[in-house]
């Protein structure tokens, strides 16, 4: 009995010192990625702005390939909404163009459901840098309520390479049409 109260006091422990940590953690996220991909700035406002482009480049949107997809509105338009429902990887959850700034910026709010209800947002620029070039700058940024920001250094860590992987992908996609 007392091997029992020892792991039970152990676990209890555990989960409070969690919960101690999480009240002096931040509570806002931010990561910022850039790339710059050798084509106009127009071509690659013009592929992003479409949500449904984001499944040929978006490595989370690539975490599952069977899950279920729905769509509201027109594409690439303020208000448009892209819904899904996958396996433990993919989640479930739906994203919404919230503004567009033409040939500049698309700014989009994602909403999960699973694993975990949060929202964030996801902000995509495009500058040009030359005729044929355009620097492609990625963020994600949002808050998570006290217990689960205790999550946010670990997003912080993750986030960029997956950031990276997509944005590398997108400029393989692009550069490959400009060849």
């Amino acid at each position: 009995m007392n091997i029992v109260i020892t792991i039970l006091l152990v676990i209890v422990g555990i989960i409070g010192l969690f919960l101690i940590m999480a009240l002096f953690l931040k509570k806002e996220h931010y990561v910022k990625r850039e790339i710059v991909i050798n084509a106009p700035r127009q071509k690659v406002f013009d592929f992003l702005r479409l949500l449904k482009n984001q499944d040929k480049f978006n490595k989370w949107a690539k975490a599952d390939p069977d899950r279920k997809w729905e769509y509201k509105g027109i594409d690439g338009t303020v208000g448009f909404v892209i819904s899904w429902n996958g396996n433990k990887k993919a989640g479930e959850g739906e994203k919404q163009i919230m503004r567009i700034i033409e040939g500049k910026r698309i700014e989009t709010q994602i909403r999960f459901i699973k694993p975990m209800a949060t929202v964030a947002n996801v902000i995509m620029e495009t500058e040009t840098l030359s005729d044929n070039q355009t620097k492609v700058t990625l963020i994600n940024c949002g808050t998570l309520k006290y217990p689960m920001n205790i999550f946010i250094p670990m997003a912080e860590k993750n986030f960029p390479k997956d950031m990276d992987a997509s944005l590398t992908t997108l400029k393989e996609l692009l550069e490959k049409d400009e060849q």
